[in-house]
């Protein structure tokens, strides 16, 4: 059947976040992208985790983002997702959570900064917060509006999306994104473990600032490009 492993891997991924405890009641979404194709597949609006099957998940245009495949209405942050996959061709996969931690950092409007080498680990730097939207954003296309501000911010930064694949959307909460689905899930994980760490940290030591750059692109570098030495060839 066509786009049938596309839509099973968005079907897994989103009960992953659920297995993590980054999703509550129908809270949160997942999709995957099918560039060959110019679809994707993202998790159904308002559907419950504990029902999700693959014939509910929804497949879009990437272009039009019309519903080319299911029946079920997509997720309504799917303009935000397909933004982002426009804008980054590297991008295989999305995932917007409420994860406690992280939705805590993104309602206060601040970033989360480089604390410790789990979190440079996972991120080249910061995890930066976006602009908040205007009111025109806000009363208009809201969901593309929020992956412009995404994109428009990774843009001013100069910021490489996959070194730096996540984002906390100002009083609202974290995007996050991955060369596949499953890297984006994983990433997500790793967001909220980021985030709760930092949260403690600061809770323990309040003038703390960030690491050393040296050592935030040792443990950087170590398990991403090139230099990678981490993990098994």
């Amino acid at each position: 059947m066509r786009y049938a492993d596309l839509r099973e891997r968005v079907v897994e991924a989103n009960l992953a976040l659920v297995r993590a405890g980054l999703v509550i009641l129908t809270f949160g979404n997942a999709s995957a992208i099918d560039r060959d194709a110019g679809v994707v597949a993202i998790k159904p609006s308002g559907v419950s985790y504990h029902r999700l099957t693959a014939a509910d998940v929804a497949v879009v245009d990437l272009a039009s983002g019309a519903v080319v495949k299911g029946k079920a209405r997509p997720s309504s942050d799917t303009p935000t997702h397909l933004v982002l996959y426009r804008a980054w061709p590297g991008a295989g996969g999305v995932v917007h959570t409420h994860s406690p931690f992280a939705t805590s950092w993104a309602q206060a409007c601040r970033e989360i900064p480089c604390y410790g080498t789990t979190h440079a680990d996972h991120f080249d730097g910061p995890v930066p917060v976006t602009r908040p939207l205007t009111p025109a954003e806000i009363g208009g296309e809201y969901e593309h509006a929020t992956g412009e501000v995404i994109v428009e911010m990774f843009a001013a930064l100069e910021l490489e999306p996959l070194d730096r694949p996540a984002v906390l959307v100002a009083s609202h909460g974290p995007f996050v994104w991955g060369a596949s689905v499953e890297e984006a899930v994983e990433n997500a994980i790793a967001l909220e473990a980021v985030a709760a760490s930092a949260y403690r940290s600061v809770a323990l030591a309040e003038e703390l600032g960030p690491i050393p750059a040296e050592l935030l692109e040792k443990h950087f570098s170590r398990k991403h490009g090139a230099a990678a030495y981490y993990g098994q060839p």
